[in-house]
């Protein structure tokens, strides 16, 4: 019989790593920024559109509920980009968690099935697979 459990996988920070993380958390800033300006440029269209008093302040409320969420996420990155600039070179940060397949039998230990196992790579190559019994 097959199961499926949760592995997790880490990641080996080099100085190519570090920058391709610094890279990425930078464009989803911009990305979130840009979202802000485009949210705003439609709030205002969609407010001289609308005579309602009431409407209007279900719109802005609406518009304000949606930056809010893209500040707090911009919130979050600076405080990616924060932590990572402290964490030294060979630092292993966990980057997610993946599904594997695992193939049990009868007589095995229940302890080794289930064992917590981790998947570490550095600079996209695995360097290391642990599993913990």
């Amino acid at each position: 019989m097959k199961i499926i459990k949760k592995v997790r996988v880490k990641q080996v920070l080099t100085e190519h790593s570090k920058q391709q993380l610094y890279d990425h958390f930078l464009t989803q800033k911009m990305q979130l920024e840009q979202e802000c300006e485009q949210l705003q440029f439609e709030e205002k269209k969609v407010l001289s559109q609308n005579k309602s008093a009431h409407h209007k302040l279900q719109i802005q409320e609406r518009f304000k509920q949606e930056k809010n969420t893209r500040l707090a996420t911009m919130e979050q990155i600076n405080f990616k980009i924060n932590q990572l600039a402290v964490l030294p070179i060979g630092s292993e940060i966990v980057e997610k968690e993946v599904d594997a397949l695992v193939d049990v039998q009868l007589g095995m230990s229940w302890d080794e099935v289930m064992g917590e196992a981790t998947i570490v790579f550095e600079d996209e190559q695995v360097v290391r697979i642990e599993n913990s019994r």
